[in-house]
């Protein structure tokens, strides 16, 4: 794992440790990658449950309820299935949050409508999930860190405006001098 994916390991690790809330991961393309990326930064044991991987349409839609109608007519390369995929994990592993990745590491395996280095992104919570399309072909390893590294900083930055949308309590109000 490279420097700058240590660097936001660490980032969600803490945010997930303070706010007591748990993760898991729903991969495809991704093998586990991510949760492997989780789970590098000790202590992960305390907030992430566990990983699902999906290779096959037949995982997605049995263990993460991904709708067979959106498999067969958006393919499992898509915003839905990602999203999907998300609300899926959280459910199946009893988490806050979850991280999903869907599409088509390489070499081979794309079409003209979704070429190789496709791939949809997408964390969030059941209720509410953000996404990200990476479409860039620069061989499979590559595809895979590339994806890896936008999903992990893609969960740090959701991490983030969750907090910043949290309300303020009494005790955080209070003037400096206290009462």
């Amino acid at each position: 794992m490279d420097f700058e994916s240590k660097i936001i390991s660490r980032e969600v690790s803490q945010l997930l440790w303070e706010t007591e809330k748990t993760v898991g991961t729903a991969e495809s393309c991704t093998g586990g990658r991510i949760a492997e990326a989780i789970i590098a930064v000790p202590g992960a044991s305390k907030y992430f449950k566990g990983g699902i991987i999906s290779y096959v349409d037949e995982i997605k839609e049995n263990l993460l309820g991904v709708s067979r109608q959106v498999l067969e007519e958006q393919t499992a390369v898509c915003e839905e299935v990602a999203c999907q995929m998300v609300q899926g994990a959280c459910r199946a592993l009893n988490t806050n949050y979850a991280i999903a990745a869907t599409g088509v590491a390489g070499p081979t395996g794309g079409t003209k409508e979704i070429p190789v280095g496709t791939i949809w992104l997408a964390c969030g919570t059941p209720d509410r999930q953000v996404t990200m399309k990476v479409e860039e072909d620069h061989g499979r390893d590559i595809n895979l860190a590339i994806a890896t590294n936008k999903a992990m900083q893609m969960f740090l930055e959701f991490l983030k405006s969750e907090q910043d949308e949290t309300p303020a309590t009494d005790s955080d109000s209070l003037p400096a001098g206290g009462m």
